[in-house]
């Protein structure tokens, strides 16, 4: 692992708030490599006041599951112990982030989660092996892998309650750039779909059949089936369903477009 290096004057923060937000996601959105985003958390932590970031999907990496992304700096002995163990979807962090969409205090996990005899032993051993006080931003993605974003300091010193909105920016940004790393174009087959397209794949959304959407378009049965058709082409979808999963997952659609009536 690469050491943590401080780095000063990246983002201004201030008691009114924080200066140069602007800055933080324009640095990783610029992340053109692993190792640059690498240093971005770097320098994102030592902003925040912390020695240590995990950004991470909540799968067994130790288990050869072959998919995922985990990019941290925790010490290499509490990565051997928590791989042992397979805590990659049982750490008590991870479950605690799969209850909230927005950030949370470690000190707040029992507010989400209950705790286990297990959960408590695995917060102590994070203790042990020189992890302090955290924060954590969980990352949801529709028909993704659940991750999260952490970012931590060494034992026995805390985080100041006004980094939080850096916190959540950094974070969230952060991951969006590890999936941009993964998949530099995931939706590159429905940037190319059409307005009548999209609208067609949202009655799909709905449940529409095709003659029911020529209804409500106004357009013949023949005109919905080929609209839909050209989009599946477009996007490599086999059939409508998976056409109008795919579009919700990429955000051409969003549930709001599906749920409106």
């Amino acid at each position: 692992m690469r050491s943590l290096r401080m780095r000063r004057g990246w983002i201004a923060m201030s008691m009114a708030g924080i200066v140069g937000v602007d800055d933080i996601i324009r640095a990783f959105q610029r992340a053109a490599s692993w190792d640059a985003l690498e240093g971005e958390l770097e320098r994102a932590s030592g902003q925040l006041g912390c020695a240590f970031f995990a950004l991470t999907h909540h799968v067994d990496f130790e288990g050869g599951t072959g998919r995922g992304i985990r990019l941290h700096n925790y010490p290499s002995s509490w990565e051997a112990w928590f791989d042992a163990r397979s805590l990659g979807q049982n750490d008590p962090v991870h479950r605690a982030s799969h209850a909230t969409a927005a950030i949370f205090d470690w000190r707040d996990i029992e507010r989400l989660l209950a705790l286990t005899p297990l959960d408590r032993r695995v917060l102590a051993q994070a203790t042990a092996h020189g992890i302090g006080h955290g924060l954590t931003i969980p990352v949801h993605v529709p028909g993704e892998l659940r991750g999260s974003c952490s970012f931590a300091t060494r034992r026995g010193q805390t985080l100041a309650e006004d980094v939080l909105p850096l916190a959540q920016i950094a974070g969230t940004f952060a991951f969006e750039a590890a999936r941009r790393l993964v998949d530099p174009a995931p939706s590159a087959g429905l940037a190319q779909l059409t307005r009548r397209q999209l609208e067609c794949i949202v009655w799909v959304a709905r449940g529409k059949t095709d003659w029911e959407i020529s209804r409500i378009l106004r357009v013949s049965s023949a005109t919905v089936t080929e609209h839909l058709r050209n989009a599946r082409d477009r996007c490599d979808a086999p059939t409508r369903a998976r056409l109008a999963v795919r579009a919700l997952v990429d955000g051409a659609i969003s549930y709001a477009d599906v749920a409106e009536r």
